[in-house]
């Protein structure tokens, strides 16, 4: 029979994760009729990360088990995981992808509610984890659609601090496993766990080194203390489980040092074992892998060079990223506790709770972790929002307790002190459900730009390329099933450099430099794949693609040989088809686009920016049309006044879809001297403001205009969301 305290458990771990699911149906209540968001009547998910494992799953399900270079994650935890439940459940496949975060990321209440319960007061896991569930950055990561390993990244560590709490309080031996076999799990499901993850082990560290500063003077035989004996075998299994070895191998070691150190007799050899254990974690990399993925967010030069060959500059993408940018107090506290009164109460909270409990140490890592975010970015607030929340909930209950004490009466004692924790706790949700009721995030795409991707799927070959910006490199891929040269993991600035190309330049030069990108992609692929089984000596040295162009063209400079574009080159063989995909929505990023491409790589020098400006809050008064930003348009003069200068204009161009879908455009040329090209496109209601260059781009040629070289492109689908063109040399 369950105790009344294990029943009193299981029902806060219910209470708490059905109001964490339930708050998460509130998007979907709110666009239940939207139907722009569903394909084939089923939402559609709100993040580009997520058609990435989506791929991988898809291809599971479908038996694809061969890399054909197209990068398709089917070795991912998250794809297994998501065709296991596909091949179990009997739901469509879209529904598991959109509910699967709801799901999953509700899965954090039993840890807090477990920790709550090691620190002797199951009310404070209780109020932790109905905040936490809710709170600003974990809702925004783990919201119904947000189909990314977020679902699953708070809930690996906090299983892991509630495992290391109940290890070093209990000495269990269960707890040695479960610790062991977390961490395991952790970084099958979650790579980059490993700095965490060592953070954690460092503490342990710390805590043996007090030990034996406690017991000094009996070290002699440290193994027959009993804390010092557990905790070195609390060590030894992290660092099993955290070895850069395979994952079935880490489990059988695992499992062997347990069945050992369950035998008494063997403890006498423990420091043997520490130290072969040392040995191994140090020689398979050990602190190698530490701060790789925190650099990538805290690295902040505008541009990135090789270290050999020509050394090109490229523009680095993490300028452009906002997710790893520095974040404003306000939107930092708002992230992690929902407001900046109950973080400062959170802060407080935690430290009193570490006073009392020191074992809440422990959870400085994830702490730290999540104040990364003042430098780091935003996505780093993620990790402290269930640590505060432990402190938001025990500042709550010491409050609720210490009021309803100075009562007199003993029921009156009793029932003030509920009504006080559930008027606590109803304060520190109120802002937590507003941000969730206000927080409407779109889908990724709408459902008629996936009919255009849908569509393409029945042109296209598996093997073909599709070009477009990186932010669609994912939802392409699963929608299409084609190959993308840039997507969400693939966006480095020698990546971008000639795909921003390709969208800014002339018709000619980006229809060059696509050929001459994808066959370049595929010949490094195929080099990687010959130079398998040779030795690290004798693989061949790959640069990115413009590099390797420059060189293969005999040029020294990268420079001459963009120039050699806008000739008569020979180009590689053609081996597969490519498109051009040109979303509307592209247009709102094309001066960001711009940046990769308008750069001297020789030197790292950035190029005078393109002009470009568009407006949709327009005000038109008489011969006067106000676009906004100090910028206007004289009619009856054909000028433009930006800021206090006055141009003439030089192409005043009008586009309008017919009622056959045809577009017609009509342009009037006024001054071929000035620099600067107004269009406006009549069915989208907006302005555009460009210089010649941008007028003269592949992308507005394209899309804008549906002007395209006969002998370079051919159009496959024109909608006014979204256009592909076909490659033709």
């Amino acid at each position: 029979m369950l105790s009344l305290i294990n029943k009193k458990t299981i029902l806060y771990i219910l209470i708490a994760f059905t109001f964490s699911f339930a708050v998460r149906l509130v998007w979907v209540e709110q666009f239940s009729s939207t139907e722009q968001f569903k394909f084939n009547d089923q939402f559609m998910i709100n993040t580009n990360d997520g058609y990435y494992y989506a791929e991988g799953a898809r291809d599971i399900v479908l038996g694809i088990s061969e890399n054909t270079n197209d990068l398709s994650p089917f070795e991912s935890a998250t794809s297994i995981l998501t065709a296991w439940i596909a091949n179990i459940l009997p739901i469509s496949f879209e529904s598991i992808l959109f509910y699967m975060p709801a799901f999953f990321a509700s899965l954090l209440v039993i840890p807090i509610i477990l920790i709550g319960k090691r620190l002797n007061n199951i009310e404070v896991g209780f109020i932790a984890a109905l905040i936490s569930s809710i709170t600003w950055s974990y809702y925004n990561r783990t919201m119904v659609g947000y189909y990314d390993t977020d679902m699953l990244n708070i809930v690996f560590p906090t299983l892991l601090l509630w495992s290391l709490i109940w290890a070093i309080d209990t000495k269990e031996d269960k707890y040695l496993l479960f610790t062991a076999l977390d961490i395991i799990a952790y970084r099958w499901w979650y790579p980059q766990s490993y700095a965490l993850e060592f953070a954690f082990f460092a503490l342990i560290v710390l805590y043996l080194a007090y030990l034996c500063l406690q017991n000094r003077k009996s070290l002699e035989k440290f193994y027959t203390n009993l804390s010092i004996s557990y905790i070195i075998q609390l060590l030894t299994l992290m660092m099993i489980a955290m070895v850069q070895i395979d994952i079935l191998l880490r489990l059988m070691l695992i499992f062997g040092y347990f069945m050992l150190f369950r035998q008494t007799r063997w403890h006498k050899h423990l420091y043997i074992m520490f130290i072969m254990t040392c040995i191994l974690f140090l020689s398979t990399g050990g602190f190698t892998p530490i701060l790789e993925k925190l650099q990538s967010y805290l690295f902040t030069d505008i541009v990135s060079a090789s270290s050999d060959g020509l050394k090109l500059k490229f523009f680095t993408v993490i300028q452009t990223i906002r997710e790893a940018g520095q974040i404003p107090f306000e939107t930092f506290a708002n992230r992690i506790s929902g407001h900046t009164i109950t973080f400062i109460f959170s802060v407080i909270g935690y430290i009193w709770l570490i006073w009392n409990h020191r074992v809440m140490l422990l959870a400085l890592p994830m702490v730290g972790l999540g104040f990364l975010a003042l430098s780091g970015g935003l996505r780093f607030t993620i990790y402290a929002v269930p640590i505060l929340a432990l402190g938001l909930g025990y500042i709550i209950y010491t409050v609720s307790k210490f009021l309803s004490s100075q009562l007199i009466n003993k029921v009156a004692q009793k029932v003030s002190y509920y009504v006080l924790l559930v008027l606590f706790t109803s304060g520190a949700l109120y802002p937590n459900i507003v941000h969730v009721i206000e927080y409407k995030v779109p889908t990724v795409f709408t459902k008629n730009e996936v009919i255009v991707l849908d569509q393409l799927k029945n042109i296209a070959q598996r093997g073909d390329y599709v070009v477009s910006w990186w932010d669609y490199g994912y939802p392409i891929r699963y929608y299409s099933d084609v190959k993308t040269l840039s997507d969400g993991g693939k966006h480095s600035g020698s990546v971008n450099f000639p795909t921003s190309f390709m969208m800014i330049s002339s018709q000619s030069e980006s229809a060059k430099m696509a050929r001459l990108d994808v066959e370049y992609t595929e010949k490094h692929f195929r080099i990687i794949k010959e130079d398998e089984n040779k030795s690290k000596e004798e693989k061949r040295k790959i640069f990115s693609n413009v590099e390797e162009m420059t060189k293969g063209y005999g040029y020294s400079d990268t420079n001459d040989f963009l120039y050699s574009l806008n000739t008569d080159i020979q180009l590689p063989k053609k081996t597969r088809d490519i498109y051009l995909y040109l979303p509307n929505r592209m247009m709102n990023i094309l001066p960001t686009i711009s940046l990769f491409s308008n750069i001297d790589l020789m030197t790292g020098i950035k190029g005078k920016q393109p002009f470009f400006y568009q407006s949709s809050n327009f005000k038109e008064q008489g011969n006067i049309i106000n676009l906004g930003n100090g910028i206007s348009i004289l009619k009856n003069k054909g000028e433009i006044h930006i800021g206090n200068q006055k141009l003439k204009i030089n192409n005043f161009a009008v586009t309008q879809y017919l009622n056959n879908g045809k577009l017609r455009k009509n342009i009037q040329t006024i001054d071929t001297n000035s620099p600067i090209s107004v269009i406006y496109m009549k069915n989208y209601n907006k302005f555009l403001v460009l210089d010649k260059k941008m007028y003269n781009s592949t992308y507005i040629q394209l899309f804008v205009f549906e002007n395209y070289d006969k002998k370079l492109f051919e159009p496959v689908i024109l909608t006014p969301l979204s256009k592909v063109y076909k490659l033709k040399i």
